[in-house]
């Protein structure tokens, strides 16, 4: 039972979300992604004559459930087989965002920035609208999110995932050495 209640090593977590992708294509043809979810569910929901929404999303209605899916098992894993050890963060992380005034804590979510009276201030609207914002126009942009170009782009060996891939990653050096101080210092 201490197996479920751990976090696995990245040796087992791994190969099981890599299987997924293989074994998802050699079922039924179908692409492991989360990002396109949505977009299908705009296509069921949006009225209108919107032409990035007119096409026949019933044949994806699939990603419906693995997107239920994913949030069942998160809610599964966050409650019944939460792992009681604190979460592991560096002591340098620790010691950066103190600098700022956020302090460690139980749970992942610093309540100093994450806070319904946080999100009316300009750091607040900062890190959460605006970067969810930009976190949405850039799937759209590369046409997929991380786990869609991540997993399943480049298992399949597929150039523009590397590229994006490999631009999420710089984007998030670059934003957190050079924009996030600035940004937590507000």
């Amino acid at each position: 039972m201490d197996l479920l209640y751990k976090p696995w090593p990245w040796y087992i977590a791994g190969p099981i979300i890599g299987l997924a992708v293989p074994t998802l294509l050699w079922i039924d043809n179908k692409r492991l992604g989360i990002s396109s979810s949505l977009r299908h569910l705009c296509a069921a929901c949006a009225p209108g004559n919107i032409p990035l929404f007119k096409y026949d999303w019933k044949k994806e209605s699939w990603s419906f459930f693995f997107a239920g899916g994913l949030v069942l098992g998160g809610l599964i894993g966050g409650w019944v087989f939460a792992n009681p050890d604190p979460v592991a963060i560096s002591s340098k992380t620790v010691e950066y965002f103190a600098s700022f005034g956020i302090h460690p804590q139980k749970g992942l979510m610093p309540s100093e920035i994450y806070n319904w009276g946080t999100l009316v201030s300009l750091k607040g609207f900062l890190l959460m609208i605006v970067g969810g914002f930009l976190v949405g126009f850039g799937t759209r942009y590369a046409q997929g999110c991380t786990s869609g170009h991540g997993i399943l782009g480049l298992s399949a060996l597929q150039w523009p995932s590397l590229i994006a891939t490999g631009s999420f990653f710089l984007a998030g050096i670059l934003f957190s050495h050079f924009v996030l101080p600035y940004i937590l210092a507000l």
